[in-house]
């Protein structure tokens, strides 16, 4: 039985992907189906990504909120949609764009529909990597003002101790508020969210490590 899936992405820790989620809720997504993750959207090295993926069979639907969600990179982006779409035979659907990208049309349409979807990919795309290489440059350009100034220090080390760890799972486990968490490390929010990404992609790691070491053996 085919099933309806939800693709949601924010750049970072701190941002909030609730917006996403509703949308997700609102087409009568199950919880177990939604996928988020909190990352860049520079490759597809994510894990809830890569979760949906392999959980991916024909004749799903996959809802992503745009296409910018689904990724950033141009070359990446049309082969990860190719791949779902025409090798897995999934589909996709761009809710900021439904009339331009679902998938199910393209493929009404036999090979015309190919040749439309690959142009229309081509062209979004393009430009959603000639974003994120704007914004790239803007920030180079501020930290190089900043240097010049001699107001520009870098970001320190973060460096994660047991006190950190414990309070981490505290606070995940519900035991606390962030507020609670931030309060007891004497951190502001932008420190113990970066803090919190830190931790959580070492963990990620480790885990995807002893996944590799436990296929293998």
């Amino acid at each position: 039985m085919s099933k309806t899936m939800g693709y949601c992405r924010v750049s970072s820790i701190d941002q909030n992907e609730a917006r996403q989620i509703l949308k997700m809720k609102a087409l009568d997504i199950e919880d177990r189906y939604i996928f988020v993750d909190k990352q860049s959207g520079k490759d597809f090295n994510r894990l809830e990504y890569q979760l949906m993926r392999r959980f991916c069979e024909e004749g799903d639907l996959i809802y992503v909120d745009s296409l910018d969600r689904l990724g950033r990179n141009y070359d990446d982006i049309i082969t990860e949609w190719k791949y779902l779409t025409r090798i897995v035979n999934a589909n996709i659907i761009c809710l900021d764009n439904e009339i331009l990208f679902d998938s199910r049309k393209f493929k009404s349409m036999g090979d015309i529909g190919k040749l439309m979807e690959d142009q229309f990919l081509s062209l979004l795309s393009y430009i959603a990597e000639q974003e994120r290489k704007k914004i790239k440059q803007r920030q180079a350009e501020g930290i190089a003002i900043a240097k010049s100034q001699g107001k520009y220090k870098g970001r320190k080390k973060i460096e994660i101790n047991c006190k950190f760890e414990n309070t981490y799972i505290n606070w995940k486990n519900g035991g606390i508020t962030a507020t609670k968490a931030m309060e007891l490390l004497e951190l502001k929010r932008n420190t113990f969210y970066r803090r919190v990404k830190e931790y959580e992609t070492n963990l990620a790691w480790q885990l995807k490590q002893n996944t590799i070491s436990q296929s293998s053996s």
